[in-house]
Formats: structure tokens, sequence, C-alpha cells
């Protein structure tokens, strides 16, 4: 009987003494950590933006945060928020986005702790990321490739509803952000195909005859319900035919087609700025030669300064009347009786002498004669004068 009570009092020993441990934890546990806060904020926030009052919210004093030393403790390599301890509040420290923090998870969410000191102190925080319309979608089927082009075929005994092929695209967004809806906005025959508006499948709405073309051409837009919306086009061709030489005879003329045209509106759009450019170049100079002619004109109306003429090499002027020549004389004779008045040239003039000094600037020099003709009135008057260079 002693025995059993002795076994009794070790297995309660042992167990007291592997529980005790996860006490004390608890103990501590229970008067370390308080409260939990949780804050729900949209993605894409900028750096610096507001999170949350922890201070408030955790009915503690700024002054605390400051003494106890409050930092945020995470387990992830990224810190995504920030405390600032002189305001008490929570704010981004860097922008968040939901796709790559998440991808496919919902809700999107990550947790961390701000730890005070003396006393100890462990406040938890979830912050929850709401999406955001923040992808347009991406079409994943048909592939839309720069150099081959991609064909549906169909034959023309195609009856109606006839699947031709269906439009793949998925949206990385969550919720209804992700919700995608198909539009058909430019066909060849609008009247010969038909886009689902939910699964993107597009089929004949019609009997297929021989008069359609063999090569159609669809543009369909792939939606999102995010607000606002966004959206990607994709280009659906499709080949109306029964043999495959006959689409890809049809399809090579196809491209031929486009890569012409691409080129005539490259060329066209080149020689309209060209002409263009030369137009105006033309028009500048014939502006500025205007403006340089008249202010020429405007500064000789304006300006005193006397106009020289030119004269030949064997000519001078005199008294700024006629020319002469260089070493060329005459002689004027003139009586009393203005009607006996005669003149004579080739002779030279010995009595009275002008003479033209060039170096004297203008001055001339009188050589009166011997005789006074002012003495004699019904003695002729000769006048003779040379002028030199």
């Amino acid at each position: 009987m002693a025995f059993e009570y002795s076994h009794s009092r070790v297995k309660w020993r042992l167990c007291f003494r592997s529980v005790l441990p996860f006490l004390i934890f608890l103990w501590c546990l229970s008067h370390v950590v308080s409260g939990q806060i949780r804050y729900t904020i949209p993605e894409e926030l900028k750096k610096g933006s507001l999170i949350g009052k922890v201070a408030q919210d955790l009915g503690l004093d700024v002054q605390r945060l400051r003494s106890g030393r409050a930092r945020i403790v995470t387990r992830q390599s990224f810190q995504y928020t920030e405390l600032q301890t002189d305001k008490g509040v929570l704010v981004v420290n860097e922008r968040i986005d939901r796709e790559q923090l998440c991808g496919d998870v919902t809700p999107c969410s990550f947790s961390f702790e701000i730890i005070l000191e003396n006393p100890m102190e462990l406040h938890p925080v979830k912050i929850i990321i709401q999406d955001q319309n923040d992808n347009p979608p991406q079409v994943l089927y048909p592939v839309q490739t720069g150099g081959s082009l991609v064909a549906e075929m169909v034959p023309r005994s195609a009856d109606v509803g006839y699947l031709v092929t269906k439009v793949v695209a998925v949206d990385v967004d969550s919720g209804q952000n992700a919700w995608l809806s198909y539009k058909l906005q430019k066909a060849t025959d609008r009247a010969l195909f038909e886009v689902g508006l939910q699964n993107g499948e597009i089929r004949t709405i019609r009997q297929v005859t021989d008069k359609d073309a063999v090569k159609q051409r669809l543009t369909v837009i792939v939606e999102d319900n995010g607000q606002p919306s966004r959206s990607a086009t994709v280009i659906v061709n499709v080949a109306v035919a029964d043999s495959f030489p006959e689409v890809l005879s049809e399809f090579t003329d196809f491209t031929h087609d486009k890569e012409y045209n691409d080129n005539l509106t490259f060329y066209l759009v080149l020689a309209l700025a060209v002409v263009s450019f030369l137009f105006i170049t033309c028009l500048v100079v014939i502006i500025s030669v205007k403006i340089y002619r008249w202010r020429q004109s405007r500064i000789l109306y304006h300006s005193n300064l006397p106009v020289i003429p030119y004269y030949p090499p064997r000519y001078s002027d005199t008294l700024g009347t006629g020319t002469l020549q260089h070493v060329y004389n005459y002689e004027v004779c003139r009586t009393t009786d203005s009607r006996k008045s005669d003149c004579k040239f080739g002779r030279a003039g010995n009595q009275n002498v002008l003479i033209m000094d060039p170096s004297s600037t203008g001055t001339m020099q009188r050589i009166q004669s011997e005789r006074s003709i002012l003495d004699e009135p019904d003695s002729p008057l000769e006048v003779g004068f040379t002028f030199y260079l």
C-alpha cells in the first residue's frame, strides 16, 4: 500500500514539473501580451500614407512609446510599415503590391508585433490588404505574334453555332476585379460571328456560304469588372475555306498587303512632313529677306550721309555738274553783246585758268591775266578753264 502511494506521488511530481514551464509561459504571456489591433488598407498606397493611430488604438501615451523604445518586430524579410513614436502613428514604409505579396491567396494580410520595454509589452498587429484594379487582363489564347500569322479554320459547310475558337484570358487581381467579359468590337462580317459574353467562345450565328470572304478578321475586347475597368484587345484571324492550300495562299497575300499598306502609310507621312518643312523654311526665308530690306531702307532714309556718285576712271566732276575728260580744255568767249557770243573748243586757255586740286579739298586757285578785262568793257571776255585730277 505504501509502495502504491509513493508511486502515485512520483507521477504527480513528474506531471507537475512537465506542466510548470507551460503554466509559467501562459502567466507571462497574460501579463505581457495585450490586445491585438487590426487595420485594413488598400494596396498601392504611397510611402508615408497613414495606416492607423497606434498609440490611441492601444490606449497608450506617446510618451510611453518613447520611454518604452517601441519598435516593430516582424518575421518578414521586408518591412512594409514604419512606427513613428513621436506621433504615435503607423505609416506605410514602402509601396505594397497585393499580387506580389500574396499571389492568389485571399484574403491577403501580414502580421507583426510592436514591442515596448520597461515593463515588457507585446502588441500584435495585423494588416489586411484590399485588392485594387491595377492590372489589365492578360490574353493567353490566341497567342499574339508579331512575325507570323495564326488563323482559325472554318469549313464552308459549318452550321449555325459552330465553335470557331475560344479567347482565353486571366486577370491577376482578385474578387470582382478579376471577373472578365468579352465583346466583339470589329469584324469583317459582323453577321457571321459572335463572342460569348462570359466564356469568350467565338461561334457562327448563321450558315456559312460560298459568298463569304476567305479572310475574316475579328477584334475582341476583354474587360474586367473593376472600377475603373481595364481592358485588353486581341485579334482573331479566321479562314473560311475547305482546304489548307487555299488558306495559305490567301493569308500570304493578306500579310503582304498589310506590309504594303504599312509602308505606304509611313512614306505618305514622311512626304507630308518633308513638304511641310520645306514650305515653312521658304516662308521664313522670304519673310526674313523682306524684313531685312525694309530695315535697310529705313536706315538710309533716316541717315544724313551724302550720296557719293560713281564716275568712270577717265572722268572727273566739275562743281558737281557734268563730267569731263582728264586733260580736256575748253574756252568761253563772250562780248558785251550777248548775241555775238561764241564758244571755241580745243584751244588752251592761258588767260584765266581754274585748277581743281584734289589735295586742296575743292579749293580753286585762280590766276588772273596781266591785263584787266574790267578796264576795257568793249573787249571780249575770254575765260579758260583747265581741270586736273
